[in-house]
Order: structure tokens, then sequence, then C-alpha cells
């Protein structure tokens, strides 16, 4: 399986974007999207210096620009699974299905403007923790009265919060941790961010968003969300909710993806996939300028979904409601029919059986569990495709 990934704020460079925009018709479309962002996307990404691209509103948007822009030049409709950290996860819901490209780079610039506006409101930021026992970094961060707003994998938690809080916790940091303060314009995903998150709802309330047809994952969890307005409310919540790209990752050695691309700019998720899945390590990507089109491809056509000349399809996935143990339907094989809201299987808790549903028509093409697998909630459990 292969997956695609949107990197968040902080992987941007300047000038990162200048060579894409010799393509046809990229710059076309960045001005287009800069009129539905309310921000030069193009200067950005091409001639402004560090500093103007380190502001949370005219970051925003151009990360997710530039993800969609290069996911455009890429074979993706075989692709089976995509991630977004943070921002990212615009694109990548975007990649999947939920969100229109328009809708996407839209929200993006709404999210930008008003968490930049929520920072103005009081003094707050966030340090990077590095190393440490996890359990020690996490209650320290507590103690300090501050929020666990990244929990990245690989030894990284990035603390968020009041400046006071990130003083006592520079002060007393936990036993071999190192602490970084970033530069960033406030503590994101803390309650801090709590006026951005209702204006984003706001905006996002006259969005319509539908079913993913790739496994997506969510940040909130790393669990995959097969129901387009849940992931939207998702992306909603998370501006005031941790990002845990340590579940995504553990979603995503779960399910055995062996191929992974980052999209531009790329780096830092793969930088992380290569230390916490290094007993498994997938083969990587990292897609940061067109001369690194051809690999993405190659890895697209030797790891994504065989090609065939039959009609293309569109692919849901059913995810487990709850957590517990894994009971497919009898005689259910893959390759069968199912209908819609038909029962596939249940998952075995201690309090009974929950119904898992195939919430619409299609072929089961793929078990993603089997039986008596123990299974968490969102997890994916099954592919089911439906001609297009």
């Amino acid at each position: 399986m292969l997956a695609v990934l949107a990197p968040g704020q902080g992987a941007q460079k300047p000038g990162f974007l200048a060579p894409w925009l010799e393509l046809p018709g990229a710059e076309a479309r960045l001005r287009w999207w800069s009129a539905l962002a309310g921000t030069d996307l193009v200067h950005l990404g091409t001639e402004a210096d560090a500093d103007e691209i380190k502001d949370t509103a005219k970051t925003q948007p151009l990360l997710v620009a530039a993800a969609l822009l290069a996911a455009g030049q890429l074979p993706l409709d075989d692709v089976g699974l995509v991630a977004g950290h943070s921002v990212g996860e615009l694109g990548a819901a975007s990649i999947a299905g939920v969100l229109t490209p328009e809708s996407a780079v839209t929200l993006a610039g709404v999210r930008g403007r008003e968490m930049a506006a929520a920072c103005a409101l009081e003094a707050t930021g966030m340090c990077a923790v590095l190393g440490g026992d996890p359990a020690e970094v996490l209650a320290a961060i507590d103690a300090a009265g501050l929020t666990p707003a990244n929990r990245n994998g690989a030894g990284q938690v990035v603390a968020a919060g009041s400046q006071a809080g990130l003083e006592k916790l520079a002060a007393a940091p936990p036993a071999r941790a190192r602490i970084i303060t970033l530069q960033v314009a406030g503590a994101f995903h803390t309650p801090y961010m709590a006026p951005a998150e209702q204006a984003l709802a706001a905006v996002a309330g006259g969005i319509t968003a539908t079913n993913p047809h790739k496994i997506l994952l969510s940040n909130a969890d790393g669990a995959a969300v097969a129901h387009g307005p849940t992931m939207l409310s998702r992306l909603i919540a998370q501006v005031t909710a941790p990002v845990r790209w340590d579940l995504c990752m553990r979603t995503m050695a779960d399910l055995g993806v062996t191929a992974v691309i980052e999209l531009p700019p790329a780096g830092t998720l793969a930088g992380l996939v290569k230390r916490e899945l290094k007993d498994n390590l997938p083969e990587i990507v990292t897609l940061n300028t067109p001369d690194d089109l051809k690999a993405a491809r190659d890895l697209i056509a030797r790891h994504a979904v065989a090609p065939s000349h039959e009609p293309t399809m569109a692919f849901l996935v059913a995810v487990a409601p709850v957590a517990g143990t894994f009971e497919p339907l009898d005689g259910l094989d893959e390759g069968t029919n199912v209908t819609d809201n038909q029962v596939i299987g249940h998952i075995v808790t201690r309090q009974g059986r929950t119904e898992v549903l195939a919430h619409d028509p299609g072929v089961l093409v793929e078990w993603l569990a089997h039986h008596e697998d123990p299974v968490a909630p969102g997890q994916p459990l099954a592919r089911i495709g439906g001609h297009l």
C-alpha cells in the first residue's frame, strides 16, 4: 500500500514553489487559488523571504496549495492512503475526495487568518521537547500547564501554551530531554485557538463534504474516517485539538504501508516516518521539484493498486465503530457484491457485538482486517469499490 502525505506549517522554504510554476497551467491555477485564499500565493511561493512565509495567515494556504499543485501532476487514482499533518489535513482531504481543491484552499485561508488573529489575543507559544521518557515528558508538560499540541512520534513532542508555562518547562525540563523554542505566532492546537475554530466552523457550514474514496487518516486519533461530513467536523475541531501524528504513523504501520510520497515542501514527515517505522521502513520519495515526479510516478506504479483496463473504481473504506475483535461475515469473500448498509461483520466486545456496515453499495475489493484481529475505533476493515 502506498501513502501520500501532506506536510504542515514549518516545512515551508523561500522560493520552493518556483520550479513548479514552470509547468503548464500551474501559475494560472495558483492565481485562481490566491483569489480564494485572499493572499498572493505566487509571490509567497517564489519571491517572499523566510520571515514573510512564516506568517501563519500566509503559510497555511501556501502549504495546502503547494500540496495540491504537486498532487495534480501524479496519477493518484490507485493510491490507497492519504494523510496530512495539521493544516496538511486540508490538502489530504481534497486528494481523498472529501473537499474540492477550491474548498480546501479557501478553508486554509480562513484557518490561517483566524489562527493568526487568535495568536494576537494573548502571549502564547510552542516548544519542541526532544528525547526523554515519553511518560515523563507528558507529565512535565502537564505540570507546566501546557498542552502536548503535537505528538509526532520518534521522540518528538511539541508543547504549547502560555509564555509563563513555556518558561517553567524550560527551567525544569524532563530528564534526558532537550527543549527547543519554536518561532511561531502562538499556541496552535490548544484551547487558545477557540476563536479560530468558531470562525472556521461558520465558513465550513456552507461546504458540502463527500465521502473519501481512499483511506483518509485523521490527526485526532490516527483513525480512518469514511464519512465526509464527519471528516469536515474533525478538520474544524483539530484547530484546538492536539495533532496525533504518532497515531497516524501507527495506523500506517498496522496497514502495512510499503511506500510513501511526501508532497512539497517535503522532508519533515519523511524524516519522522524513517525514525518511527525503521523496523519496516517504507520506500520513500520526497517530492520537492518537478524533477522528482519521475521517481514518484515509478513508486506509484510499483506500490499502488494494480492498474486495470476495467472501468475506474471509486473506493470507500469500512471502519471499526468500536474497539474489540473483528469477525467478518461468514461466506463474504473478496469480490462479492454488497448492498447499501449491509452488515459485513461484527466487532466483539465485552459489552456484546457491534455491527460493521457497508455504507454504500459496491464490491468487497479487499479485507484489511481478518477473523479475530484486534481492532481500534476507526481502524480500516475493508475496501469497497463501485464503478464510476
